[in-house]
């Protein structure tokens, strides 16, 4: 019974850390687009002309929605048990969607940042622009590195199995 109980409210705190990191993404996602509205009007620059900035809000929107989703569902007030279980797959695959989502974007933005340079007198085989790509790289592998951390099974408890005596 008391195994139970450490379980739960192990899980309680996992739930609880999920929310709050993803509450900070959030609002830093929401700051880096105020930053960039800013910035554009600072600089006499359109705002939303290229994919990367309509992807870009549409991708905090979905983010936001699901987040508040999840925060009334699975946290407060929380929904009914057959709710939660019917919507936690969902839930897990339009995360990770959105989320594959925010890494192409994020890769569609190194590639939009390094051709205006490119255009403004950066060398094509510079070390800048070397960064950029490299930078790019390391994030679509990292994209790819959490995608297949989710999707592997955590290892069995097998009862069968030597043990420690």
């Amino acid at each position: 019974h008391y195994e139970l109980q450490i379980i739960a409210s192990v899980e309680e705190v996992k739930k609880v850390v999920h929310l709050v990191l993803h509450a900070i993404a959030l609002i830093l996602g929401i700051i880096g687009i105020d930053a960039a509205f800013k910035y554009h009007n600072e600089s006499s620059i359109a705002n939303l002309y290229s994919l990367h900035s309509w992807l870009g809000i549409g991708i905090i929107v979905l983010y936001g929605i699901q987040w508040i989703y999840g925060f009334v569902v699975f946290f407060y007030p929380g929904g009914a048990a057959g709710l939660r279980r019917e919507s936690l797959p969902w839930h897990v695959v339009v995360g990770l969607f959105v989320y594959i989502l925010a890494v192409a974007n994020a890769a569609i933005g190194f590639l939009e940042k390094l051709t205006f340079l490119e255009s403004s007198g950066l060398a094509k085989y510079g070390a800048e622009a070397y960064l950029v790509n490299f930078t790019a790289i390391v994030t679509t592998l990292y994209g790819a590195l959490v995608i297949f951390t989710v999707f592997s099974k955590a290892p069995q408890d097998d009862d069968f199995s030597y043990s420690a005596i």
